[in-house]
């Protein structure tokens, strides 16, 4: 199950390569699932991954002038504060069960993987969804309010279910900022790398025992696995299999749901 964990590692960095987004919702199941990690070291492991994979597609982007800086800091300090302070102090004080209906207990298992559910379904919904994407006129304006409670939030969700949110955080820039579309991609791989690496480090890494050599030879693999799809990318077209991939995505999900839910 390990090798195909770390097939798997280079087949969400070919998705992130070819699509630009949505592989790094995989990173989780793959970490629970195939290397048997729990749910609290799964999520946290994929926050450094995801960081790291946007961190090189961002810098690619940059390299292309998609990315306004500006943005990336005024929305990506909200969101690493709510990062930081759900997996510095939310999750460790989450007990095993958090609550009981009846003679059913949901778990903390349970209602982390429930919320990833539900992401799952919105990146599927996302890919299957054939409107092409509508940017802003590139005339930059921040709403402040809006964009401190938007960051927070989005950085909180990732703190709890360990995935980037870039099909949130790309319309939220859009909405807020007026960004371009183009620059709002760019834009958001910066701040899911700022958000996820420095979450990371100021929470996880100060609480948790990370097995480094797993998590390095993991990331690297997911990095390869980027400029490959980046490579793939020249020769075929990624919009193609879009389809195909959110239907996989989708089909994890109701994996996920089968096998925390239904199967006690």
């Amino acid at each position: 199950m390990e090798i195909f964990g770390y097939f798997m590692a280079l087949f969400i960095g070919i998705s992130l390569g070819l699509f630009g987004g949505g592989g790094s919702i995989l990173a989780v199941p793959v970490l629970a699932y195939l290397f048997l990690l729990d749910e609290k070291v799964a999520t946290a492991y994929s926050l450094f991954i995801i960081g790291f994979g946007a961190l090189v597609g961002g810098l690619k982007q940059n390299r292309n002038n998609n990315v306004d800086w500006t943005t990336a800091i005024v929305f990506g300090i909200p969101s690493l504060i709510g990062v930081w302070i759900v997996r510095l102090y939310v999750i460790p004080q989450l007990p095993e069960i958090l609550f009981n209906i009846g003679d059913f207990s949901i778990s903390r298992r349970m209602g982390m993987f429930g919320v990833f559910i539900v992401l799952m379904f919105a990146v599927a919904y996302s890919m299957l969804n054939n409107n092409s994407r509508k940017g802003g006129t590139g005339n930059i304006i921040y709403n402040y309010p809006l964009i401190l409670i938007e960051g927070f939030v989005i950085g909180a969700v990732t703190g709890f279910v360990g995935a980037g949110g870039g099909f949130i955080i790309i319309p939220a820039l859009v909405l807020l900022t007026n960004l371009d579309i183009k620059k709002a991609i760019g834009t958001s791989l910066i701040i899911i790398a700022f958000k996820s690496i420095l979450g990371f480090f100021l929470g996880d890494a100060l609480i948790m025992s990370i097995d480094w050599n797993f998590l390095i030879v993991f990331t690297t693999l997911t990095i390869a696995g980027i400029f490959l799809g980046i490579y793939f990318g020249k020769f075929i077209d990624g919009n193609k299999l879009k389809k195909g991939f959110g239907y996989f995505v989708l089909a994890m999900a109701l994996f996920i749901l089968f096998t925390e839910f239904i199967i006690q």
